[in-house]
């Protein structure tokens, strides 16, 4: 005897036909290449002005004003020669002073207030926020001469420490909000079982959040020692020849003479190699951090 056709239940249904599926990742594979090729055209756009800044380094003066531009050219070192010779190091060694020791001070500074502001929120916790952005908001020029006066009282100007001062103030509002959104962060959890460990406020701080919150704070710590680097205002009004710093050295090629791009080339590219180095260095970190919330 056959035995009868089973019949379709619920359980039993059919599978969906998978064609449209294969159809579609057919497409998207085909798309791939073109994606890549344009990601690729878009990002050597956005680097074509840094890898032309370097190219111009190695050339010589009369090769790198002229037009159209000069593409095959023998590369030399003799701009970097003439930087080196033209004092760059006393620049450098100001702007790196000025840059760590302010950095250092924003987060021993910011540590605390961001804690105190995310762990334990006060009534007017958000008013102490606005207040510390609202600095940012006021344009530099509107304060440089009160603090030139007060710097001229102190017998402070042409004074590297005057430039920590401020580039410390200046980067701690952004430090704050940034070290904030890590510390909110941190799970909770944590912070309750220490305590209940018998753990008090500065071993909470430094022995459970920091260590949790390094790469936000290597994140909050290179965009302040960016800021910090490339800052010229301050430098350029209240510096002579004693503090001077790596922007201020930049503006020297730019004389009654003329331009000088070869040499300032190679000058910016001796100037923002420090930064880069770090930032190299430091991108798993970098990302990590401002992928924590800081930035979102």
């Amino acid at each position: 005897m056959t035995a009868p056709a089973p019949e379709h239940t619920a359980d039993t249904a059919p599978a969906p036909a998978r064609a449209p599926h294969r159809r579609r990742r057919s497409a998207a594979g085909a798309g791939g290449p073109v994606l890549t090729a344009l990601t690729w055209l878009i990002g050597l756009l956005f680097v074509s002005p840094v890898l032309w800044l370097v190219l111009t380094a190695f050339k010589e003066e009369n090769q790198a004003a002229t037009d159209p531009p000069t593409l095959f050219f023998q590369p030399t070192l003799d701009r970097f020669a003439a930087v080196l010779g033209a004092d760059f190091l006393p620049y450098l060694g100001n702007s790196a002073v000025a840059t760590l020791a302010s950095t250092l001070l924003v987060l021993l500074l910011g540590l605390p207030a961001a804690y105190a502001l995310s762990v334990a929120p006060v009534k007017r916790t958000q008013d102490v926020l606005f207040f510390f952005i609202s600095t940012k908001m006021l344009p530099v020029v509107a304060v440089v001469v009160p603090i030139y006066v007060a710097a001229a009282h102190l017998s402070m100007l042409d004074n590297v420490w005057t430039l920590v001062v401020l580039y410390t103030a200046m980067n701690l509002p952004i430090a704050v909000w940034m070290l904030r959104s890590f510390f909110l962060e941190v799970p909770k959890a944590l912070v309750e079982a220490a305590r209940m460990e018998g753990a008090g406020l500065p071993r909470v701080l430094w022995s459970v959040m920091v260590p949790i919150m390094a790469p936000g704070i290597a994140a909050t710590a290179l965009i302040c020692m960016i800021f910090a680097w490339n800052e010229f205002f301050f430098a350029v009004n209240l510096t002579a020849a004693r503090a001077a710093t790596v922007p201020v050295f930049l503006t020297g090629f730019i004389t009654s003479e003329g331009l000088f791009v070869a040499q300032l080339s190679a000058a910016v590219v001796m100037a923002s190699l420090p930064i880069v180095v770090i930032g190299w260095t430091a991108q798993r970190q970098l990302v990590r951090g401002l992928s924590m919330g800081a930035v979102k």
